[in-house]
């Protein structure tokens, strides 16, 4: 049989070959013998195999556990996500350790307004409810003065708390308050709304223009506008949850999002500046995104990281970034192989409850998803648990469950599932990037 060289196989391979013969024998790394790594096609490959070739494998897998268990302080992090929800769906169990520390500074950035996947069903609920709101005199700020020149423009904090608020009281017509709020905000800010009743009349005509419009018809740019911005007040509430304030979370809008059925690629004026700018601003010693190629999940997410991976090359023309490190995470869309990981992230039943809870009350127009998934007919909290679950379990059989449950550290005995993040340097990243570009061409 055929047998790479050590120039065209890596550690990497050794792996991700390992895990597969794992997989496919049923057997823990533990008891695999030599003849089993002879007899398989893909292990008969790694140059050299002998008695410590899955020893090898078990304690880098260790290791990369071992960094998911790392403290980390006096870090700046720049989460990015190309929608809403991305972030919380690819690595929230790993934010709740993270923001511990104090030490620690974070940013939160989504990159489009990710109006596609509310309904114009939500939307119209939810206008339905301020009204109703408005009529009973219980949207009390809009009778200050000043609101519709500058109040509306202040106290976004105040909104959000208002709705954490009434979530750690159960009350869910409290909830509904606070988001009418923060709709009152963004219609007077769309429109240029100058008083009460001209606040009224435009909920009304929004209404009637909504009921004329198919659902997944392309709205004009006002409700784009006004969906877009009730994904910000839900990123809002998740980031809030931690302590984070809305002056360190940004909604960046980046324009080749238009909610066309072929997206625009991005502009550099447009779409790369923006970023750049972001992180110039913040100084990131960690900056986070979402590593899927093009064809695993939605257009913008592989158009966000060529967006990101340009502001990213431009940003290392004007300074060092040799220690800079780059995280790639995946969620529902696309998934990393144990192998491809450099951070393994153990993910408890308390984690997957909060990120569970954190979805259905924070992510309110998603919890009928416009978009859902082809693998599970529900929420995307769901999803993302089962592939935390089957990352694990892959893990389990090379490991054996006992590292897990006998395991001296709490975190890992509480381990139900697993998430995994790739860690690179710039230039990896670019080169990466770089790959990923040329294989959408046909290079």
């Amino acid at each position: 049989m055929h047998r790479l060289n050590n120039e065209q196989w890596s550690h990497k391979k050794t792996e991700h070959a390992i895990i597969s013969l794992c997989s496919k024998l049923g057997k823990f790394g533990s008891r695999l013998k030599i003849e089993d790594l002879r007899d398989d096609a893909q292990t008969a490959l790694i140059p050299q195999f002998d008695d410590e070739t899955v020893p090898s494998v078990i304690q880098s897998l260790k290791a990369k556990i071992e960094k998911g268990l790392q403290s980390r302080e006096n870090e700046i992090f720049f989460h990015t996500g190309p929608h809403h929800d991305d972030i919380t769906l690819g690595y929230l169990p790993f934010i709740a350790h993270l923001v511990r520390s104090p030490r620690n500074k974070h940013h939160f950035c989504t990159l489009t307004s990710g109006f596609t996947s509310v309904t114009n069903s939500y939307v119209m609920d939810v206008l339905h409810k301020t009204k109703e709101f408005l009529d009973e005199g219980l949207i009390q700020m809009v009778e200050y003065d000043d609101f519709f020149s500058e109040g509306y423009k202040q106290k976004l904090d105040k909104d959000v708390f208002h709705y954490l608020d009434r979530i750690a009281s159960v009350n869910r017509e409290g909830c509904q308050r606070g988001l009418a709020h923060r709709l009152v905000r963004c219609l007077t800010s769309i429109y240029g709304i100058q008083n009460i009743n001209q606040l009224e009349e435009t909920i009304e005509s929004i209404i009637s223009y909504i009921d004329t419009c198919y659902e997944g018809e392309k709205n004009n740019s006002e409700v784009q506008r006004l969906k877009g911005m009730i994904r910000e007040f839900e990123e809002d509430l998740v980031w809030s949850h931690y302590g984070v304030q809305t002056k360190d979370i940004s909604h960046l809008r980046l324009g080749f999002y238009k909610g066309d059925i072929f997206t625009e690629s991005p502009e550099s004026q447009r779409d790369v500046l923006p970023i750049l700018e972001k992180l110039r601003d913040v100084e990131p010693t960690i900056i986070t995104l979402a590593l899927d190629p093009e064809g695993s999940g939605p257009d913008t997410h592989y158009k966000v990281l060529q967006a990101l991976a340009e502001a990213i090359k431009m940003w290392s023309e004007e300074r060092n970034l040799s220690e800079l490190k780059i995280w790639g995470y995946r969620n529902v869309w696309n998934r990393f192989d144990p192998s491809e990981a450099d951070i393994i992230v153990p993910v408890s039943l308390n984690s997957m409850a909060t990120v569970r809870d954190t979805f259905l009350t924070c992510y309110l127009s998603q919890k009928n998803a416009s978009f859902p998934s082809y693998k599970l007919d529900g929420p995307f909290c769901d999803l993302i648990q089962k592939i935390w679950v089957k990352q694990i379990q892959s893990l389990q059989l090379v490991l054996g469950r006992d590292f897990w449950y006998r395991n001296k550290h709490p975190r890992l005995r509480a381990a139900h599932g697993a998430l995994f993040l790739r860690e690179m340097t710039v230039r990896k990243f670019l080169s990466e990037a770089r790959r990923l570009e040329e294989a959408v061409e046909g290079r």
